[in-house]
């Protein structure tokens, strides 16, 4: 029987082919499939814009694979995409007639053009941002520069710059020099020079990569001890790194996965092409790319709401969390950090944001026990897919969690990469109390409640009589300060 629910989006790209399953789950896209396979069409492609035999029967293999999963799926539910090698390949006639006869669905060659927009709208649909944002895809044969603002892409283009290509054309031999690597990065430059004009005008706000490239240097970074940011003095050190290795069979950079190590240096030296020629200066991980964009316009109705809300309503519903009690505290952290903020300087990163969206989620491990909950809600985050946080605020948000309540676990605090670590305690120190002071779970007891602060000393003031007349909520707070003051944070009841 169909799964009316179910979706799937087949991209045939120049490196890899990928299939993505997906279901709308309690308001938010779930994915539930991934199919993968490194057929390097590309590497195919002669001079002559020819494909090779050998390059299409490894494209009709995999086909072969995922047309047994594209069967259980509505037709109407299915979009499936050919890029840049069939846009070049003067044969893909040959290709495509074989092809759409193994899967029994159509292929749609897209547009350089519309393969740009489609990749802006699927980071921006898994971003949070609104800001005016470039976005870069580094493909197989061709690397797609976006700029736009919102969901609305602005300036595209597609060039003929891909990291399978580039593998072919300056590191066929193998051998990782500084010679191969700038040959590469020089001839990347000509070709974002001839089209660096379109995107002097518009004045991004944030820098956003979409390619498998970006992703494998997050990795390496994140691995190495770095925040996610990535820069040109980073891609710099990466590339030295290669070097060092000598040749590519024998590069084994810490963080870098083994299935990302034959195109890696080729991505590696148009990205630093790309970071020099359009002035970056710091990108960090889109959340999606061609297809999350191909899949959200199949599902308009998901688009309204901003993404880190619909993710944060997403676990709310799947866990079961009590939603009213979850604003209550929610609301509260929101009233304690309005106070604080002109000491604590809480508006930097993005920070009362993340602590809103801890707050909604802090009970999501109650649905393990509640005996170390704060333990289960954290290992449920970390290992959750969080449309609309990067990973690096994913991983403070998580941290927050676990620190909600009981001792603290100041390791991943000091972990996280988004903020400082005094910024992160001062959120979690908020989280803490607003737990306390909600613990009757209903709004009309919580008491009128005032808090200063002198340096990291936390006072907090409650109407006369209020400890003396709820004395399990006093044993409570009286607790919490000892549990801060272990930790040398001063917190005074008054």
């Amino acid at each position: 029987m169909q799964n009316n629910t179910s979706y799937a989006v087949v991209d045939l790209g120049s490196n890899s082919f990928h299939m993505m399953i997906a279901q709308v789950v309690a308001g938010s896209v779930q994915i539930i499939g991934r199919v993968k396979r490194k057929v390097r069409l590309a590497s195919g492609l002669n001079e002559n814009m020819l494909l090779s035999d050998e390059a299409m029967q490894r494209g009709w293999e995999c086909l072969n694979l995922f047309a047994e999963r594209l069967q259980d799926i509505p037709r109407e539910n299915i979009k499936i995409s050919g890029t840049a090698t069939l846009r070049l390949a003067k044969n893909v006639d040959t290709f495509l007639e074989k092809a759409e006869q193994i899967l029994g669905f159509p292929i749609q060659i897209i547009s350089g053009e519309v393969e740009a927009q489609t990749i802006y709208k699927g980071a921006a649909y898994t971003s949070s941002s609104n800001k005016k944002k470039l976005v870069i895809d580094i493909g197989g044969a061709s690397t797609e520069l976006i700029a736009g603002e919102g969901h609305l892409p602005q300036v595209f283009t597609s060039i003929n710059v891909g990291c399978v290509t580039y593998l072919d054309r300056y590191f066929k031999d193998g051998v990782l020099s500084e010679a191969n690597f700038n040959s590469a990065i020089e001839a990347a430059e000509l070709e974002i020079n001839k089209v660096k004009s379109k995107y002097s005008a518009f004045d991004w706000q944030e820098e956003v990569g979409a390619s498998g490239t970006v992703q494998a240097i997050q990795e390496i970074l994140m691995a190495q001890g770095f925040d996610e940011i990535i820069t040109l003095e980073r891609l710099n050190a990466i590339m030295q790194q290669s070097v060092s290795f000598g040749f590519l069979d024998k590069l084994a950079i810490k963080g870098l996965v083994q299935e990302r190590r034959l195109v890696f240096p080729s991505g590696l030296a148009i990205l630093i092409a790309i970071f020099k020629q359009l002035n970056l200066t710091g990108m960090t991980l889109a959340g999606g790319a061609l297809r999350e964009g191909q899949l959200y316009s199949m599902l308009p109705e998901l688009t309204k709401l901003n993404v880190r809300e619909r993710t944060i309503k997403s676990v709310m519903t799947r866990y079961h969390i009590d939603t009213r009690h979850a604003q209550r505290v929610s609301e509260l952290c929101l009233e304690l950090a309005e106070q604080l903020t002109p000491s604590w300087d809480l508006k930097q990163f993005e920070a009362i944001d993340i602590l809103k969206s801890a707050a909604l989620v802090h009970e999501v491990g109650l649905q393990v026990s509640y005996k170390d909950q704060q333990i289960h809600a954290s290992y449920l985050l970390a290992n959750s897919n969080l449309p609309g946080f990067t990973t690096a605020q994913k991983n403070l948000l998580t941290a927050i969690v676990r620190n909600h309540r009981d001792d603290i676990d100041h390791s991943m605090l000091s972990a996280q990469t988004t903020t400082s670590v005094l910024l992160a305690i001062r959120l979690v120190r908020i989280l803490r109390l607003s737990v306390i002071l909600s613990l009757r779970r209903t709004d009309e007891v919580l008491p009128n409640i005032e808090v200063s602060i002198v340096g990291e000393e936390l006072s907090i003031h409650l109407p006369n009589g209020w400890l003396e007349a709820n004395p399990l909520s006093a044993a409570e707070l009286h607790q919490e300060a000892s549990y801060q003051a272990l930790q040398g944070w001063q917190l005074k009841l008054t």
